[in-house]
């Protein structure tokens, strides 16, 4: 891995971006880990089909809460659409690095997470 891209990973998993939850999000999900234990939740704001806002909890290891910081900037502003037309070529485009097959899984979980939340019905109050 080289060191730029280690930099990157550790700093979006030691200061994550868009951590938290949303007071009242149009979407929410949860997806987990079963390999390893790494577990996200994601909200989602969404108006007129752009993700306004995105937010994400988590916990696990570096690849994974890097991965869904990293995801997370990349959709927020941007159509529903153009979020569930990404792939594992975008996951590994963000993070810089190529996985074995074990973390590949960490990585992908955000994915997982944010694909979920936009293919449920509507939170309801």
């Amino acid at each position: 891995m080289s060191s730029l891209y280690q930099a990157i990973i550790l700093d979006h998993s030691r200061h994550p971006r868009n951590r938290g939850h949303l007071d009242h999000p149009t979407r929410h999900s949860e997806a987990k880990n079963q390999t390893c234990g790494d577990s996200l939740s994601a909200d989602l704001l969404i108006r007129d089909g752009i993700i306004e806002d995105i937010r994400f909890e988590g916990e696990g290891c570096a690849i994974s809460q890097a991965s869904a910081s990293l995801l997370s900037e990349a959709v927020k502003g941007k159509p529903v659409a153009a979020a569930l037309d990404m792939n594992t070529d975008d996951i590994l485009a963000l993070l810089g690095v190529e996985l074995s097959p074990n973390r590949l899984k960490c990585a992908l979980l955000s994915l997982e997470t944010l694909k979920k939340a936009l293919t449920t019905d509507k939170i309801t109050a």
